[in-house]
């Protein structure tokens, strides 16, 4: 069979004089005094979210655009690439669509170059496979010249007297490269997080199982699946959809497979909030809301929101309640419990398994849990990484350490530096919970191309929800002192009131 054709090379993409050298390294552009190759924007990482923005830049004419990263391939989560997992947002919050859906790199593009367009459209689908998704992205990387891979940077440093970071970094033989730019995007994801008692028996070697962050369940998942107890820690989608995978290797009446245990500090193991109007928190109306609110105001709302972005899916809850009532058929006890309300206080290796002390928040009662092996679905945080140490006083850190971005996602720096350094899913802090979703991701993609441009290369709303964040802006409105704007901006409280 003929394979469709590949898509069009996209206006300002790079075309044949701009193609890789012979030794397979990216285009070389015009080089500053010392030789360094020197682009307008580099971004570091190539997750999802920079991805999004090499796409878009790829349709910019003039634009001198890198992409680093370590690895050697694109990979998304490749630990919870579970066979039967969706993306929890429709296909349409891909890597450019909700910001140019004429793009060639969208993923109804994808589908025809894979002669898939008819299968998606008679499967119905809103929410794709995740699988697919990975695919997809890695369909994109491969082609677009300005990403490389297996390079990864070790330094980041600005030069005042050339008015430009300079980027180092390694590839995979070990040849060490420098390029410069005016701008720079850093898009290094996120690290898991374990809670702390756990964390000196990660990678644990006891013969019942592991003790392991979810980011790597499917490279253990035989193992724990011959586990006699297993105990999952966490009530988010990763927690949930581990459970629900355990509970499927239990044969049909629950009397081979692990005990499944799942353990959460929340409340409940709840439903994430999907309904079309709290949708809305996460648009571009609220990240104007949610920045002009004070700091304690937004560490607030954070805390409270949970379920807009660690709730789990309700089609996954009511999976696992389908198996669970599977389990009771003949009057059988499954081989399961769901412990909502729980922290674990300690936890200590025991024989071939581990004893963990738990806390119920609720009833402050403390008891014991001995299990054979722990996967924690404890979810992800923004890190600091090591490349930006030559720079670290140059950045203007809030009092927590984290970064202090703007409405352009560029970060707070020293005067000195003269250039603009941006960053992607590391501002929840300042922009709400829409930071990590990949919703918001070709939006905010466009945002920071448009403000590394200097100029509007793509379109982005600003006003696109029917709820209004914050009091309407009326002739008479007041603030109280004692609540509201950072800074008593007024205007920036009211930022998503009608215009």
């Amino acid at each position: 069979m003929t394979s469709p054709p590949m898509p069009p090379t996209p206006p300002g993409a790079p075309g044949p004089s701009d193609a890789p050298d012979a030794s397979g390294g990216p285009p070389s552009h015009r080089p500053v005094s010392d030789g360094r190759a020197h682009h307008d924007l580099v971004g570091i990482g190539i997750g999802p979210f920079n991805l999004s923005l090499a796409s878009l830049c790829s349709g910019v004419p003039g634009l001198r655009a890198l992409f680093l990263e370590a690895r050697a391939g694109f990979s998304w989560h490749p630990g919870l690439l579970l066979e039967g997992t969706v993306l929890q947002v429709p296909f349409l919050a891909d890597l450019v669509t909700m910001a140019d859906p004429t793009s060639p790199w969208s993923y109804l593009n994808y589908l025809r170059h894979h002669g898939r367009m008819f299968p998606f459209f008679f499967s119905e689908r809103f929410h794709i496979p995740r699988r697919e998704y990975d695919h997809y992205c890695r369909w994109v990387a491969e082609r677009l010249p300005s990403c490389r891979f297996g390079a990864e940077v070790t330094a980041l440093e600005w030069d005042e007297r050339a008015g430009l970071f300079t980027v180092t970094y390694r590839s995979a033989d070990g040849a060490e490269s420098r390029v410069t730019a005016r701008q720079v995007v850093l898009g290094v994801g996120t690290a898991p997080v374990v809670p702390e008692p756990l964390r000196p028996l990660l990678g644990g070697a006891h013969t019942g199982g592991p003790v392991l962050h979810s980011a790597d369940y499917l490279t253990h998942r035989a193992r724990l699946a011959a586990a006699r107890d297993v105990t999952v820690v966490g009530a988010g989608q990763s927690g949930a959809e581990v459970v629900l995978d355990l509970l499927r290797h239990q044969d049909g009446n629950g009397a081979s497979g692990p005990y499944v245990r799942w353990l959460a500090r929340t409340p409940a193991f709840a439903p994430m909030e999907y309904s079309k109007i709290g949708l809305e928190h996460f648009t571009p109306d609220y990240i104007h809301y949610f920045r002009g609110l004070g700091e304690d105001e937004r560490e607030r709302l954070v805390r409270e929101q949970w379920q807009l972005y660690k709730g789990v899916s309700g089609e996954t809850l009511g999976d696992i309640h389908d198996e669970l009532y599977e389990r009771t058929i003949g009057g059988a006890a499954p081989r399961a419990a769901l412990h909502p309300g729980v922290e674990i206080r300690t936890a200590s290796a025991e024989g071939d398994g581990y004893r963990l002390t738990c806390l119920h928040r609720g009833q402050g009662t403390v008891f014991e849990v001995r299990t054979s092996a722990v996967v924690a679905a404890t979810g992800y945080t923004a890190a600091r990484p090591a490349f930006l140490e030559p720079m670290a006083d140059l950045i203007d850190w809030d009092d927590r350490g984290r970064y202090q971005v703007d409405g352009d996602y560029r970060v707070a720096l020293d005067p000195r530096v003269s250039g603009s350094l941006y960053v992607q899913n590391a501002e929840m802090h300042t922009h709400g919970v829409g930071a990590p979703d990949l919703t918001l991701g070709a939006w905010r993609a466009a945002t920071i191309l448009n403000a590394a441009a200097g100029r509007t290369v793509l379109p982005v709303p600003s006003r696109v929800a029917w709820t209004t964040f914050g009091a309407p802006h009326t002739q008479g409105s007041t603030r109280d002192p004692g609540v509201g704007a950072r800074d008593g901006a007024l205007g920036a409280t009211v930022a998503g009131s009608p215009r």
